[in-house]
């Protein structure tokens, strides 16, 4: 069983790059993705700029800087590996135009001089070049070669910008010709491999600190919700099949059928109209009162009130998980132990004298619990992933109204991560399933 395992956490990370790369693909070939939406953006203010007269619209460096910052410039391959951080990424990237303008020199041998702030260091870089060769890059305070601190140096020609400004504008003639350039920027691998996930477009935070807060919020809800499902379906189910065609199985039927067949997201805008807005017992929306925030951590652990703000904003919310997942769990519960009642080793048992109270718990119970089993490592990743509907009405700010918001505002770097982290809970769901189904049942056996 042990080499099963191992050789399934081995599997894990081929599996999980596979996923990542066509997530990837699809991404960047997709249509209306952060780059349309800039060049859209800019073409609209350009309109404006020559309809007005104003100087409105996005400049040539804010495009590159977007290009460089998700990798449009370049092969989408080599981008992926950036992102995954087997590649090395283009950092603190710093530019300065070869023109009169941008403060060029020539110098007595033809050559010419630029000068220009490296970012991260605040330090004045020369950069002198002869026609498009790179001569020297020195600080101009001591005179070293900048490259002794990482830096490296490139000399972008008119031909190559015009490429690049054709590639943007899908193979358009550009007829304005650019001059020489200075590049100056540090290489390093960031991504997916050193928990770098970039930072989102929309909201400009780190998307790994985005996701752990988030994390916490619909972790709350999963436990509570998963708790209470099986807590109250494995005894129901336990109780429906031994009480099976009467009063109490009919009656429970109904009951759990109902719930199932009314969304969570639907029954949640009707008990805020209810018990929010008409009957004011629960508050609308988030999960704490600014009373709450304002308490110190000792108040919120201690206070009655603080216990009992938490728990108002947790109701509703919580009855909106829990009332679509009774039905599947009762049914399968109540079914398998039918089943197994009714095979011929339970008959045997009590032919044998054995009492019906141990028929079902001590023979029946335990292989009914068999594909429940199968589906519980697959928890792990509802707990996180929540509900997005449900968050989205009562405006609860958990993981899955992040990932709601991601795809409305097709927020690439956001997207990609909460993919990436929620196909990692489920494969590691599915090696958990395996651990509890082999804990459970002794027949099976990983050889």
């Amino acid at each position: 069983m042990k080499a099963y395992f191992i050789r399934r956490l081995l599997l894990l990370p081929i599996t999980l790059l596979g996923i990542t790369l066509i997530v990837f693909f699809i991404t960047r070939i997709a249509p209306g993705g952060p780059m349309d939406q800039l060049l859209m953006q800019s073409a609209a203010a350009d309109d404006k700029k020559s309809s007005e007269g104003n100087s409105a619209g996005l400049s040539d460096e804010d495009i590159e800087a977007m290009e460089e910052e998700y990798g449009t410039d370049k092969f989408w391959l080599y981008a992926y590996g950036q992102w995954l951080g087997v590649m090395p990424r283009e950092d603190f990237i710093s530019k300065s135009e070869y023109s009169t303008s941008s403060g060029m020199e020539k110098l007595e041998d033809g050559s010419e001089r630029v000068r220009l702030v490296l970012k991260g260091e605040d330090r004045i870089a020369e950069i002198i070049r002869n026609g498009d060769d790179l001569v020297k890059a020195v600080y101009k305070d001591s005179g070293k070669d900048i490259s002794e601190n990482g830096w490296k140096v490139k000399i972008e020609t008119p031909e190559d910008r015009k490429l690049r400004k054709e590639k943007r504008s899908k193979g358009k003639k550009v007829t304005k010709r650019e001059g020489h350039r200075t590049v100056v920027y540090k290489t390093a691998f960031s991504g997916v491999i050193q928990g770098d996930l970039r930072n989102s477009r929309e909201f400009q935070d780190p998307v790994t600190s985005m996701i752990g807060e988030k994390i916490t919020i619909s972790l709350y809800f999963g436990i509570l919700a998963q708790m209470i499902i099986y807590g109250v379906c494995i005894p129901l189910g336990i109780l429906k099949a031994i009480k099976h065609r009467t009063y109490v199985d009919n009656i429970s039927s109904i009951l759990i059928f109902l719930g199932y067949a009314i969304p969570g997201f639907a029954l949640g805008a009707i008990l805020l109209s209810y018990l929010g807005v008409d009957k004011q017992i629960f508050p609308l929306f988030g999960m704490m009162s600014p009373q709450y925030e304002a308490m110190s951590f000792f108040e919120r652990i201690t206070s009655w009130a603080a216990i009992k703000d938490i728990f108002m904003h947790t109701v509703l919310p919580l009855t909106c998980y829990v009332i679509g997942g009774f039905a599947v769990t009762t049914m399968m519960m109540k079914n398998n132990l039918m089943d197994n009642l009714a095979a011929d080793y339970v008959r045997t048992a009590m032919a044998k004298g054995v009492p019906f109270k141990k028929a079902v718990f001590g023979h029946a119970f335990r292989n009914s619990m068999i594909p429940i089993a199968t589906g519980l490592g697959g928890l792990i990743s509802v707990f996180i992933a929540g509900s997005m509907l449900i968050e989205k009405v009562f405006d609860i700010n958990g993981f899955g109204l992040m990932q709601f918001s991601a795809v409305l505002s097709k927020d690439m770097p956001l997207i990609m991560g909460t993919l990436t982290f929620s196909a990692f809970l489920m494969l590691l769901g599915n090696i958990l399933s395996d651990v509890i189904v082999a804990l459970i049942d002794p027949r099976i056996k990983f050889n």
